[in-house]
């Protein structure tokens, strides 16, 4: 049986599971409105509203932030909106309270903006915050005073803007992968078609030719060419089919179910380790081939009791306990060759520690 369910939605990435904790991180920066709560001379109202809005502030801001993290780089939900609705009205509760210190809320919000809203609204919430921040310190006469938050808002302002270009190329540049592996996906699976159905209706229109040639001369004679074309379509047929299910068997969470389903009917224990979503969107095409076809060989060659598929970032291995490696290699194991140099992996084909077969793609 698998140790993981390959379809399961899991964050595995160390930025999904553990990113949340930057945002606690930087709750120690309340310090300060905290400290202005502490000293104000405001009245008891607004200082009780004040406590209560920073502590939402914290509690929402957090929650915003793990949301964040757990979702695809995108437009922003409606969601996500609504929460830095809410960060704004608990800042702005806080000033009545802790006056001008309520600048410290600002850096809270220019990072949710960029990593939680993202898209257009990075350049808006970094542009209000940097004149917002200016315009209070000068007309509040107290540019001293803030002169230290002044300077992160304006530090914050271009490291975040670095970052978010940065992440945009990233995803820019991976997509673009995805689209060319997936392009040289489909024209294999049509050249697979093309050689496969070429021989195939060639030998079919010569073998019709004759068969109607035959059809009063000799009966029975044309009746087994009939038969032969009959044959040779419904092999046209299965092929096309297995070319066809090859094309749509991208999806390596897919290809896992497939490969550990496969294996276990013919009595084969299989474990997965590591987590699938560690390859890229790119890497998961190939992957995905080169797993099944590894699931092929050793079903057909390994006579292994277990196999283990393990994956980490960059790395998809493919290890059973089965007879090792006795032949020289087929068109299987070239294909695999050839589909992991195209996508800028190296395959690797050697004796597993167990006895038997390790198939390994590094990117």
């Amino acid at each position: 049986m698998t140790n993981a369910e390959p379809g399961a939605q899991t964050h595995t990435s160390p930025w999904e599971r553990w990113g949340w904790l930057m945002a606690i991180v930087w709750m120690v920066f309340l310090i300060y409105p905290v400290l202005s709560l502490i000293s104000s001379p405001a009245a008891p109202g607004w200082i009780a509203a004040g406590w209560v809005a920073t502590i939402t502030f914290a509690i929402v801001y957090v929650l915003g932030f793990m949301a964040g993290m757990r979702t695809a780089w995108g437009p922003p939900g409606r969601t996500a909106i609504a929460l830095f609705g809410v960060l704004i009205l608990c800042a702005l509760i806080t000033l009545p309270a802790i006056e001008t210190q309520a600048l410290s809320f600002v850096p809270y919000l220019m990072a949710y903006g960029t990593y939680a809203l993202r898209g257009r609204w990075h350049p808006v919430t970094t542009v209000c915050a940097v004149l917002i921040t200016v315009l209070v310190s000068t007309l509040s006469g107290r540019v001293l005073e803030h002169v230290q938050i002044l300077i992160v808002v304006l530090l914050m302002a271009a490291i975040n803007s670095v970052t978010s270009w940065l992440i945009g190329r990233s995803i820019a540049s991976d997509k673009a992968r995805l689209e060319l592996a997936a392009s040289d996906e489909r024209v294999a699976i049509a050249r697979d078609v093309h050689d496969l159905l070429g021989h195939t209706l060639t030998a079919v229109k010569l073998k019709a030719e004759l068969a109607e040639r035959l059809i009063t001369s000799n009966p029975e004679r044309a009746r087994a060419e009939l038969e032969q074309i009959v044959a040779l379509t419904t092999d046209a047929i299965q092929g096309v089919r297995a070319t066809a299910t090859g094309l749509r068997g991208t999806r390596l969470d897919e290809q896992i179910r497939e490969s550990a389903a496969t294996l276990e009917s013919a009595g084969v224990s299989v474990s997965v380790t590591g987590e699938p979503s560690a390859l890229s969107p790119a890497q998961a095409i190939p992957a995905a081939w080169i797993l099944r076809e590894s699931t092929t060989n050793i079903l057909r060659h390994a006579q292994a009791g277990t196999v283990r598929i393990h994956f980490e970032p960059g790395v998809l291995r493919v290890e059973d306990d089965g007879r090792g490696i006795h032949a020289a290699a087929g068109n299987g194991v070239r294909g695999m060759q050839e589909r992991a140099t195209a996508a800028g992996a190296a395959l690797t084909i050697e004796d597993a520690p167990t006895g038997g077969t390790r198939v390994g793609v590094v990117w």
